[in-house]
């Protein structure tokens, strides 16, 4: 009984460990993302109001990054994603209002 039940602890720790780590792994890929879609938009002829969601969208990636290498607890990396996931919208739409 003690051994399956140290078994068992080991494989929870086991996952959580991957679990978080998992996460971790996954704002570089969302920060790539935005990186990319500011690249797209900045290709195009951009207006006043896109350029300013640009400049946005570059303030949050460089936030996100922040976020991603000084990160202490899953919030840290849950902030960083979603301030990437923010900058890429804002990079869609910038490209979107300036598409002809």
């Amino acid at each position: 009984m003690a051994r399956s039940l140290f078994a068992g602890s080991t494989l929870a720790l086991a996952l959580a460990f991957g679990a978080s780590a998992a996460l971790a792994w996954n704002c570089p890929v969302q920060i790539k993302s935005a990186e990319d879609a500011i690249k797209k938009a900045e290709a195009m002829k951009l207006g006043p109001e896109a350029k300013g969601l640009v400049e946005e969208a570059k303030r949050m990636v460089a936030e996100a990054k922040k976020h991603h290498t000084e990160a202490r607890a899953k919030i840290d990396h849950a902030n960083a994603m979603w301030k990437a996931k923010a900058a890429q919208a804002q990079a869609e739409a910038a490209a979107a209002i300036s598409a002809p």
